[in-house]
């Protein structure tokens, strides 16, 4: 916060773009209260009250609804403003270069495998790399990813919300509204740092057919020390709750609680566990909590964080257990937080990309409602009659075919507008412009230049500069979200017990994004035939850059055999270098042909003697006969 000297104080903060609005931010810097009532909900943190009546501003814009709330304060001629979606498009756009043409779940080590002589960790990183792409085409990833992308790219945050589900035996992925999401931050903490506790928190309206008041639902995470086990139980109002396993009392000792299976006490009495994941005992795990209030038992002061739990209404879950502080069994809180852009030092909220150019989205609605009212005119034009025979009581009206008869020195006057109705439109392209160079958007991006102005790739490239500054920047608040993704699921795939995945690690995976950006395909073609042809670059190197430009190249090392089975030029000359028939067979994917046996070498027994004189007779005299026959 800032303050100004004087009594009013300007607040600055991830959400103070739209402090210029006297809807969203009065003398004292709050929302306004009829046009934003969840914001001022009893059980809404103090500190969330701007971020949410942001994120509902932000929604309006994004569906041409800002007429809408401002009428709260400008009354019902702000309804008349014209809204033709450009925030939306704005959006959309941003999001698909930040998502990409594919998203692909990598492992490292993945590619080599597949050959004669491939180790044991790159096969099980295709083992895990499989069994990841697997799950991504049953959970629709690519769908839950899109759908997560536009919340953070329109409001500037996203949430992911990751469970096993014992019924279907797989990860299961959520995508959760961030004006749901309110996790609790450590006043220590840099903001960086994965909060302890997290709550999803809603109000389910009354529903009078089943006699049911407003409620409130709330969903905790919590990562906690090891407790000993729960089961089943009713406290003393008969409600479900969870209650601690006790041992069956003896004589010589009391009943004392029960540790759950596998975990052990150290020698200070605190219960650790070891973790499939993990080569060293844990102290913490997570808990789960769902349950329900009546908005009419919540009092001030409280707050979502400090609800209070004897009035919960606890849910169960489809295995009959009741969710009031359940043990997941894993060491960490299965959501992740995905903001749109690199949060501040000490902050852990991130920015839409639709922020800073709001002001220009409303000039230019208001440019577009004036080029409206303007463009009645310039097809209904105005017509002034005068003369001597008109009376100010005569009513006309214009229309086609129409004929006017004038007294003397009668005459007709049009009005003409169109000239205003041009400039207005020349200043609405004028504010397009200008919201696009703020976005870092540029016209090539959004579809709207000329294609035919840009005669070489490289003209493309430097056009489309500012766009890969903005991608690379959303990309990189992203970054530790992909890498978690894949993380998280293997691990409660471990946690399930599912058969696939017991006795293989945890490895290092990361979601890799595509392309965003239109290439020139025979420049990067040429490009790597001469780097390739002159032996800059390995054909690994070079099938991966053509699939980088978009070639329909699905798996490199079946493309690389492929082209290997057919190199018959490279094959004679690792003949000639190698002397190695079963290599060069290995390189062409062939069998090595079997050689013919030599024939066995007879030697003369060493106890004959041969005369050479008689030899030479015996020659002769064959020679001889063999002359004769001929004759």
């Amino acid at each position: 916060m800032g303050l100004i000297s004087g009594l009013k104080s300007v607040i600055i903060d991830r959400w103070s773009t739209f402090n210029y609005k006297p809807l969203y931010s009065d003398s004292l810097g709050m929302p306004n209260r009829r046009a934003f009532p969840e914001a001022h909900a009893t059980w809404v943190p103090p500190h969330d009250e701007r971020r949410l009546a942001a994120y509902k501003l932000f929604t309006a814009y994004d569906n041409n609804q800002v007429a809408e709330l401002s009428a709260f304060i400008d009354g019902e001629t702000a309804r008349d403003r014209r809204e033709f979606g450009d925030p939306a498009m704005f959006v959309d756009t941003i999001t698909s270069h930040v998502l990409g043409d594919e998203q692909t779940i990598t492992v490292p080590g993945a590619e080599q495998a597949g050959g004669d002589q491939t180790s044991p960790e790159a096969e099980t990183a295709e083992r895990v790399q499989t069994l990841l792409r697997e799950w991504a085409d049953e959970e629709l990833l690519p769908m839950r990813l899109l759908q997560t992308e536009r919340k953070a790219v329109s409001l500037g945050d996203g949430v992911y919300l990751l469970h096993w589900d014992a019924d279907k035996q797989r990860v299961r992925i959520k995508t959760f509204d961030p004006g749901f999401y309110f996790p609790v931050i450590d006043e220590d903490s840099d903001g960086s740092d994965f909060p302890d506790r997290i709550h999803f928190a809603w109000e389910l309206p009354e529903d009078k057919a089943r006699r049911l008041p407003a409620r409130l639902r709330r969903i905790t995470y919590e990562l906690d020390w090891i407790r000993p086990q729960t089961a089943n139980g009713v406290d003393r109002a008969g409600k479900p709750v969870r209650a601690t396993v006790m041992s069956d009392a003896t004589e010589e000792q009391a009943a004392q609680p029960v540790i759950g299976r596998g975990d052990q006490l150290d020698t200070n009495g605190s219960i650790t566990r070891l973790y499939p994941w993990s080569e060293r005992p844990s102290y913490k795990t997570a808990y789960l909590t769902d349950a329900i209030w009546e908005l009419g038992d919540l009092k001030a002061p409280v707050d979502v964080d400090t609800l209070p739990m004897a009035k919960a209404q606890f849910a169960t879950n489809g295995q009959g257990e009741v969710l009031d502080h359940l043990d997941l069994y894993q060491d960490f809180i299965p959501v992740i937080h995905v903001p749109n852009t690199v949060p501040e030092p000490g902050e852990h909220w991130g920015q839409s990309s639709l922020a800073k150019v709001s002001q220009v989205f409303d000039e230019l609605s208001g440019s577009d409602t004036d080029s409206s009212r303007a463009s009645a005119t310039t097809g209904s034009p105005i017509l002034a009659i005068s003369g001597k025979a008109i009376s100010a009581q005569s009513q006309y009206t214009a229309g086609p075919g129409m004929v006017f008869t004038l007294g003397e020195g009668g005459s007709i006057t049009s009005v003409e507008t169109s000239g205003n109705l041009a400039e207005l439109r020349n200043h609405g392209k004028e504010l397009r412009e200008r919201a696009s160079s703020t976005a870092r958007i540029p016209p090539v991006a959004l579809g709207t230049s000329d294609p035919a102005q840009f005669t070489s790739g490289y003209q493309l490239e430097l056009a489309l500069g500012p766009l890969d500054s903005l991608i690379s920047g959303m990309r990189l608040a992203r970054d530790h979200a992909d890498r978690l993704l894949p993380k998280f699921v293997q691990r409660l795939f471990q946690a399930g017990q599912h058969p696939d995945w017991v006795g293989l690690p945890v490895l290092p995976a990361k979601l890799m994004r595509g392309a965003y950006t239109p290439t020139d395909k025979a420049a990067v073609l040429e490009e790597v035939a001469t780097a390739r042809n002159a032996k800059l670059i390995s054909l690994e190197t070079a099938i991966r850059r053509l699939q980088e430009i978009g070639w329909p190249i699905e798996d490199a090392e079946d493309e690389i055999r492929r082209i290997d089975a057919r190199s018959f030029e490279d094959a004679r000359l690792l003949a000639d270098a190698l002397g190695n028939p079963d290599e060069v067979a290995s390189f062409l994917g062939r069998e090595a042909p079997d050689e013919p046996e030599a024939p066995a070498v007879v030697l003369p027994a060493t106890g004959d003697q041969i005369d050479p004189e008689a030899a030479l007779a015996a020659a002769e005299e064959d020679g001889a006969q063999g002359s004769g026959g001929n004759t």
